[in-house]
């Protein structure tokens, strides 16, 4: 890429996924939580949910099986998918999101930049995706970072 600031913007295919309380278990039983509100309804009804909630990173769960593959997302950025490495994550949650919902995904490119230092340069894309429920409702915000060497 000539120059990565170009990406800015570049937005990627919006995608949905139904929230399975099945999908739920498997990732908390993954990360070997045992929070009962994870698993039982009525626990989680009893901390004052309308349904039983996500763990705090079910949304790569959507991103892996709704979205773009890593693959496709590092093809679509013109980028060698050898050369990438995930820099970081972060979550915003603005409400609350449990078994039975539907997310409505669109992501884009919000910032990129080149650096250079005593191991190289690289590229950092930063991408964030949005969540919004089968009512409209803005649920959910991720920023993802990709580096890319040189």
């Amino acid at each position: 890429m000539s120059n990565v600031k170009e990406l800015i913007g570049l937005e990627f295919e919006p995608y949905s996924m139904a929230v399975e309380k099945g999908k739920i278990k498997e990732l908390a039983l993954a990360l070997g939580d045992d929070n009962p509100i994870y698993y039982d309804l009525e626990a989680a009804k009893k901390e004052g949910y309308d349904g039983i909630p996500i763990p705090p990173t079910f949304l790569q769960v959507i991103d892996l099986w709704g979205g773009l593959g890593a693959p496709e997302k590092v093809e679509k950025l013109k980028l060698n998918l050898v050369r990438v490495l995930h820099g970081q994550q972060s979550y915003e949650y603005l409400g609350d999101i449990v078994a039975g919902d539907v997310l409505f995904v669109t992501s884009k490119v919000v910032d990129a930049e080149t650096k250079s230092g005593s191991t190289g340069t690289m590229d950092l894309i930063t991408s964030e995706n949005q969540y919004r429920n089968q009512r409209g409702e803005l649920v959910a915000k991720t920023r993802s970072t990709l580096v890319h060497r040189h």
